[in-house]
């Protein structure tokens, strides 16, 4: 199989499957109808177009696995297919875990990982809320080991919500180990839940896409709710701690303008901010600097970190 990331500009791929993640009937400038289609491999994603409507193409639908006959070419400093034959692939014919990216690390072991964690919340009722969801629940848990934490930006792959949460968990517990003021138990607690709307914001591959919640309410909402549900149900939940917490999952994107209901105004709400945006970040630029051509020192122009970002020495050795 010619995995996306291994693409280069003038081959010619022939008889390849993909999943197509996305169909459009497009009108170009000339009015001639075009095909524009993106297309899914565990590796990334890539433009295609049918220009051209031979008896090569053939009826498909978004979400199928599709055979593919194209010639790779560049547009606007990225990669595109110029497909000339397409058609429907059939079960058996295609391997589903080829088509998903996943993450690298061990789901399991990342899980058993959270369990240690929540053992060692000594607070009664924050330790029994998470158990309540991690360890009891054992369809959320499922859920919550194989979903994304995006569509695409950080951690967009099968395990990445359970990856994020696993990292913003461990600098957390830096951060309370060095400054005693922080409650650590609160903010483990909150680590644990601040994605978990992500949950009912995106859906589960290959669609992997924004649900209706997701548009209308996002994930800090219907993470909060979710919580919130919980600790009613819960006897003598400290309704202080209960107010904290949830202010933790409100605030962790740190500005109003990124989303965050509100800015955090507790010590364990800006360590939290802080734990997630630099495992997103970090991840980010990881992404980007392996999705890249190792021999390119200068990645060009990232919108996100408006910089124009250049591989480290480290990363070409």
């Amino acid at each position: 199989m010619k995995y996306i990331q291994e693409l280069r500009e003038g081959e010619l791929i022939r008889n390849e499957i993909y999943l197509c993640k996305s169909k459009q009937m497009l009108t170009g400038k000339s009015g001639k109808n075009y095909m524009s289609l993106i297309l899914q491999d565990k590796t990334g994603i890539i433009d295609a177009k049918i220009w051209d409507f031979t008896n090569g193409i053939e009826q498909f639908e978004a979400m199928d696995f599709v055979h593919i006959d194209a010639r790779v070419t560049s547009f606007q400093d990225a990669l595109q297919l110029n497909v000339s034959r397409i058609y429907k692939a059939h079960e058996g014919e295609y391997y589903p875990e080829d088509y998903f990216p996943v993450t690298s690390k061990n789901i399991d072991q990342m899980y058993q990982e959270i369990v240690g964690y929540i053992a060692s919340i000594k607070e009664p009722s924050l330790r029994i809320l998470a158990e309540t969801f991690f360890i009891k629940d054992p369809t959320f848990i499922s859920k919550f080991k194989k979903h994304s934490a995006a569509k695409s930006v950080h951690h967009g792959f099968v395990g990445g919500l359970l990856e994020h949460t696993l990292s913003v968990i461990k600098m957390c517990e830096f951060y309370a180990k060095n400054y005693p003021v922080i409650n650590k138990d609160l903010l483990i607690t909150a680590a644990l839940f601040h994605d978990i709307g992500k949950m009912d914001e995106i859906s589960e591959f290959p669609e992997n896409d924004y649900t209706d919640d997701g548009q209308l309410l996002g994930h800090i909402f219907l993470g909060a709710n979710k919580v919130n549900y919980q600790i009613k149900q819960m006897d003598k939940f400290p309704p202080k701690l209960a107010k904290e917490l949830l202010h933790c999952i409100l605030a962790h994107h740190g500005e109003l303008e990124y989303g965050s209901p509100k800015k955090p105004a507790t010590v364990e709400a800006l360590a939290l901010h802080f734990a997630d945006n630099t495992d997103a970040k970090i991840q980010t630029m990881t992404e980007l600097l392996n999705a890249g051509d190792p021999k390119i020192e200068w990645m060009g122009y990232q919108r996100m970190f408006e910089s124009n970002i250049m591989r480290s020495t480290k990363g070409t050795e």
